[in-house]
């Protein structure tokens, strides 16, 4: 296949490239400045054609979207509509990343992809926004929703907390009320590659297997990198943040599981895989 990636040079997006060519694929990468979402005739010329498109560019700053919510919607939302309405005139297929943000968390169990969407603030607003414009847009296309991402080629927690306990020995305080599955990227860009591969449409949650709180997360990186190290659980009003996060934004794979036959490994496994890869922890 001849695959499309873009925001190529993203955390997620580097690895899908690196996932796509191991898969035999002819792959072609796009990002910022010679390729811009938000301007559909400029990406209409610069994009050749392709079997695939997997778009992982976005506006990711969730506080910031507060305040800058033309930028998220721009990105996250025309972006998203413009790719429709290539997927229409081409007939290809986008694979779209979307989050678990476009739920509010208040179940105690996993969501299906059924499941009521209602997003707690900006950034989940213009990705639900996004997600619209997608199956509105008459084109193929697969949604897939995941969450709380870390990897080598970008800012995540992961790096946060090591950056921490480097610089000091003052506990660390992390909120223990917010639950997920953080999910290596190189993982999820494995995932990608099999649900291209099935030909998979419509929406699919694909995150890492498990779940924890931010806290038990920092818990476990302490654990592999300054055993010993006080991490003291808070809850999120203590963080005064701009913007409301979902406490319990858990996703059910399920279909993921049965359009592919295949599980993530457990976020455990992620971070232990991501801590050997990143030579900085050393």
């Amino acid at each position: 296949m001849k695959v499309i990636v873009i925001g190529a040079l993203g955390m997620l997006g580097r690895d899908v490239m690196e996932a796509s060519e191991g898969a035999g694929n002819k792959t072609l990468g796009f990002d910022l400045p010679e390729l811009d979402i938000t301007n559909y005739p400029d990406m209409r010329s610069a994009l050749p054609e392709a079997d695939r498109i997997v778009n992982c560019a976005a506006y990711t700053r969730v506080d910031d979207a507060e305040t800058e919510r033309d930028v998220a919607f721009a990105v996250n939302s025309e972006g998203a509509r413009n790719l429709a309405r290539l997927s229409l005139r081409r007939m290809v297929p986008v694979i779209h990343l979307s989050t678990d943000y476009v739920f509010d968390g208040h179940t105690k169990r996993a969501y299906d992809e059924k499941d009521r969407v209602n997003p707690l603030n900006i950034y989940g607003t213009s990705k639900l926004a996004g997600e619209k414009a997608l199956r509105a847009g008459g084109g193929p296309y697969l949604i897939v929703r995941t969450q709380s991402l870390f990897g080598k080629h970008g800012p995540n927690f992961v790096r946060a907390i090591a950056r921490k306990l480097r610089e000091s020995n003052d506990p660390l305080r992390v909120v223990d009320d917010q639950v997920s599955a953080p999910t290596y990227t190189r993982h999820l860009a494995d995932a990608l590659i099999r649900l291209m591969e099935a030909g998979s449409e419509g929406i699919v949650h694909v995150t890492a297997s498990g779940s924890c709180s931010w806290y038990e997360f920092a818990c476990a990186i302490v654990e592999r990198l300054k055993p010993g190290h006080e991490v003291v659980p808070i809850p999120s009003s203590a963080m005064k943040r701009p913007a409301m996060r979902p406490m319990y934004s858990l996703l059910n794979n399920a279909r993921y599981r049965s359009l592919t036959g295949h599980v993530l490994p457990t976020w455990q496994e992620g971070l232990d895989a991501y801590l050997k890869e990143e030579s900085n922890f050393e």
